[in-house]
């Protein structure tokens, strides 16, 4: 992170909480995605926090659409609740806020599994099939959350393996070639004007990227141990994630009663609240944010952050 800004812009508290999205603001999604009626898929939340995000129901809130150059998302599961094995155009990578999840990689899972915590990291490679499963809370029996960016203002569509397709179609769920769901089973009709998704083939399914236990653990940042006020770099140049991916991702921590101020560098910022609360200081007073919530920090925002209970947060920027 850049050197701190000699000044404050008039940013007030207002018009900073106008970029903040709170955790028990997120609005859900319960129909994102062609498996989401799948036994083990139907109580999972989709959220799209910043940008479009890449989900195939038209009716997904957005909660912030400007760009940003990546997108902001979330899920939420109950233990064994299931998303199935799909892959991406652009770079996948998720923040473990609550819960514990094991993720399965390639076409059927079973290619390598890994099995993910509060605090830890995944980033998962493009052409590379992934599913993941909440597996059980952290100490108690809320779902567990992850929060999600995806590579540039277009991450493009998704690209599900063959039996999803299968399972769908007994569902009355139909994926179209535009990338929106159609649900026969609420009497929604396929359009005239529009084909039907062709299913992923054997063949195409086949030429994504296979990974073994060894290199899938390559892909995790495991969270560590925090003394004090520290800034720890998990994606970017000459951090342990290390590829392009279109942005960076920071994990910022601020002790008890300490404060840590830093540059924007010219660009928007996107942080989110692990642990902890922070207080960002505004021209006319504090914006306080609590654990869960997640901001877009304006390019001409100088960051000035105060925390009286300890904060560990994640920032992502260009």
């Amino acid at each position: 992170m850049a050197e701190l800004q000699t000044h404050l812009t008039d940013w007030t508290v207002k018009s900073l909480e106008a970029r903040a999205v709170r955790y028990g603001d997120l609005v859900p999604c319960y129909n994102a995605f062609i498996d989401c009626r799948t036994p083990g898929s139907e109580a999972k939340e989709n959220f799209t926090i910043i940008g479009p995000g890449v989900s195939e129901n038209p009716a997904q809130h957005v909660h912030i659409a400007e760009p940003h150059g990546y997108n902001i998302g979330g899920a939420r599961q109950p233990p064994g609740c299931v998303n199935s094995q799909h892959s991406h155009d652009t770079a996948e990578v998720f923040v473990v806020h609550s819960g514990h999840w094991r993720f399965d990689l390639g076409e059927h899972g079973d290619d390598a599994q890994v099995e993910l915590h509060p605090g830890d990291v995944i980033s998962i490679p493009t052409r590379m099939f992934r599913g993941f499963t909440a597996t059980q809370p952290d100490d108690d029996s809320k779902p567990g959350f992850l929060w999600a960016v995806l590579g540039q203002d277009d991450p493009g569509r998704v690209t599900w393996a063959p039996k999803v397709f299968e399972m769908a179609k007994d569902y009355g769920l139909v994926l179209l070639e535009n990338g929106s769901l159609v649900d026969t089973a609420a009497g929604e009709m396929v359009p005239e004007d529009v084909a039907p998704m062709r299913p992923t083939s054997v063949q195409e399914a086949s030429s994504l990227i296979s990974v073994n236990a060894d290199a899938a653990e390559t892909i995790v940042w495991r969270n560590q141990a925090i003394e004090g006020s520290d800034v720890v770099s998990i994606i970017g140049p000459d951090a342990p994630l290390d590829w392009e991916h279109g942005f960076n991702v920071d994990r910022i921590a601020i002790a008890p009663g300490e404060g840590m101020d830093w540059d924007g560098g010219g660009a928007k910022e996107v942080l989110f609240i692990d642990r902890g609360s922070i207080d960002l200081k505004c021209t006319d007073g504090v914006l306080h944010l609590k654990q869960g919530d997640t901001i877009s920090l304006p390019a001409d925002f100088a960051r000035s952050a105060t925390t009286q209970d300890g904060v560990v947060a994640f920032l992502v920027y260009p």
